[in-house]
């Protein structure tokens, strides 16, 4: 995805002395403020991964394996190798598989009181090309984030994301499993969109940032409607970190940063605008009522 350059295309130190430095990163990033070492966002690839590989350990296709839709691929993985391409084309486990080891089904989730699903398949994925878009994805979006507002706040928004995601992937698909991070994601992408919105006199550009963003938006959740993706999980998760992002994304404004400079006496700008705690106050309660 292009949303790594986002801000540092619509943001810049012009008539700012001294007030921003250019790393070797495309952000601009105020000197006064902290940069974080990306560390969560790569241990949560880590841990996407090593699940992918003990889920097809479990799935062991050469002995599970009935034959009835083909022979198993790349048999020379021996417990690892795939699910013929005709039950399973993203080259992954079976769906009875996944659906033991906590992918979202609905009637278990509702009947069967196992809540825990809706956390669980947030972590599973259903083959090598579902996980490989989702972890790129992660990768590009997370990392941005996490270096700008540190893992806390990042971990937060992609953990509950996620939740929300299932959560509205459950209310509307009732006849089949869902898997995957892709609500986690589609609320990291959220919120950028309301980081950009909350502390949008930050930025210069404006107009470019907002459309650069709103068009990989765009363009994630048209991908949404093709067969077999879980759109429900896209906007469940994506609503889900528009809220959250507003509630724990906000920077101060230029001037309260920079109070340190002013002379005794001078004016201070307060930390925040007030249309900065008008979006916080709605979103939280947006976050409690949903």
């Amino acid at each position: 995805m292009a949303s790594g350059d986002l801000e540092g295309g619509g943001r810049n130190g012009k008539n700012r002395p001294n007030s921003y430095h250019q790393s070797s990163s495309p952000f601009y990033v105020e000197n006064t403020e902290k940069q974080w070492t990306s560390w969560l966002v790569p241990m949560f690839v880590v841990a996407n991964v090593a699940v992918f590989f003990v889920v097809m350990y479990i799935n062991d296709c050469p002995n599970n394996n009935l034959g009835f839709e083909g022979s198993c691929v790349a048999k020379f993985l021996g417990k690892l190798s795939f699910q013929p391409l005709k039950e399973n084309p993203l080259f992954g486990p079976s769906s009875h598989t996944l659906d033991k080891l906590g992918a979202l089904n609905w009637d278990k989730v509702a009947h069967g009181k196992q809540g825990w699903r809706l956390i669980t398949c947030i972590w599973l994925h259903a083959g090598v090309i579902h996980l490989l878009a989702d972890m790129l994805s992660l990768v590009f979006i997370g990392i941005r984030l996490e270096q700008q507002f540190g893992f806390l706040r990042i971990g937060l928004i992609y953990l509950l994301s996620g939740f929300g995601g299932s959560i509205l992937s459950s209310l509307f698909i009732q006849d089949n499993i869902s898997v995957g991070a892709s609500g986690a994601l589609f609320g990291l992408l959220g919120a950028m969109l309301s980081e950009l919105l909350t502390n949008w006199t930050i930025y210069t550009n404006k107009a470019a940032a907002l459309i650069t963003l709103v068009v990989i938006i765009a363009i994630n959740l048209a991908v949404g409607i093709l067969p077999h993706v879980d759109n429900f999980a896209h906007i469940g998760g994506f609503l889900t970190g528009i809220l959250l992002g507003f509630v724990l994304l906000l920077r101060p404004q230029f001037g309260w940063v920079q109070r340190q400079h002013v002379p005794a006496g001078a004016h201070v700008k307060s930390k925040h605008k007030a249309y900065q705690y008008v979006f916080w106050v709605i979103a939280v309660v947006l976050v409690i009522v949903g």
